[in-house]
């Protein structure tokens, strides 16, 4: 995600709300969530998710769901009161919904350093670069939100993460020089966890796999694979198995194209110096 703008107003509290309802109807039916998923399509991951109030309801699982639990219309008439999550374009909605759950997460850009990864000194510049002009409101919305994301690197330890960035990102000291360093400092505290490997595309390479543009992969636990790529206030989320295999070779490309991370590191302390 680019994160920038498209925040929409959003209560979580609601999704919590159709989750718990969700459940109760469930377990009412007598049915456990591997159970139920199995008669609305989704797996239990995706059924957990929501009962947990983490993912908005596809409105297959919603229709399907009514049929599962007797039909009383609860799930139906409740759906379109859901609210969306602040600072959450409402594009990028349901590859977040994936994001939660997925094992492995793969993630190359070219433009900014990927939401996962910044700080809030750096959002904030992004935040405020924004056109039309972001409210101190909108602001808050939507930092609160990336931050929220951010759990995902420390609360996800089975999950494999993996970023490519552009050296340029950090030459180009979004925010000043204080900002980059600081930046620079928290992207080698992630990349000493054991589940997230952050490597540096360098300047030097002339030419790399992912010239098309940024990318993003992921795996649900199904072992079902996704694609994400966006433009300015748009996303598409990408299914169909044969592009998605296409862009998965094009990423696994550009591991072998960056930097080792034991190189990237260096560089990153290298940077860090030169600021």
């Amino acid at each position: 995600m680019v994160d920038g703008g498209g925040v929409e107003p959003e209560s979580s509290d609601s999704m919590r709300t159709f989750g718990a309802v969700l459940q109760a109807l469930r377990e009412h039916a007598g049915l456990s969530r591997e159970e139920f998923g199995e008669l609305v399509g989704f797996s239990k991951h995706t059924v957990a998710s929501v009962e947990l109030g983490r993912r908005m309801p596809d409105v297959a699982l919603v229709e399907q769901g009514e049929a599962a639990t007797g039909n009383t219309g609860v799930l139906r008439k409740s759906f379109p009161k859901l609210a969306r999550q602040p600072g959450l374009a409402s594009w990028f909605r349901r590859w977040a919904g994936l994001e939660a759950d997925a094992i492995t997460l793969y993630t190359y850009e070219c433009r900014l350093v990927p939401g996962l990864l910044q700080t809030e000194a750096y959002a904030r510049q992004l935040f405020a670069d924004e056109l039309p002009p972001l409210i101190d409101e909108q602001i808050e919305a939507q930092w609160l939100a990336r931050a929220q994301r951010q759990q995902l690197l420390r609360e996800c330890p089975h999950t494999a993460f993996g970023f490519i960035l552009e050296e340029q990102l950090l030459l180009r000291r979004t925010g000043g020089a204080e900002v980059t360093r600081e930046l620079i400092d928290h992207l080698l505290e992630i990349a000493e966890l054991r589940n997230v490997d952050v490597q540096i595309m360098p300047l030097a390479r002339i030419s790399h796999a992912g010239l098309h543009g940024p990318m993003q992969l992921l795996e649900t636990p199904d072992n079902r694979w996704f694609a994400y790529t966006e433009a300015p206030e748009s996303g598409q989320l990408i299914s169909d198995p044969k592009i998605v295999g296409v862009l998965k070779q094009r990423y696994a490309r550009m591991r072998s194209q960056a930097l080792p991370l034991e190189d990237s590191v260096s560089l990153l302390e290298r940077m860090r110096g030169d600021i």
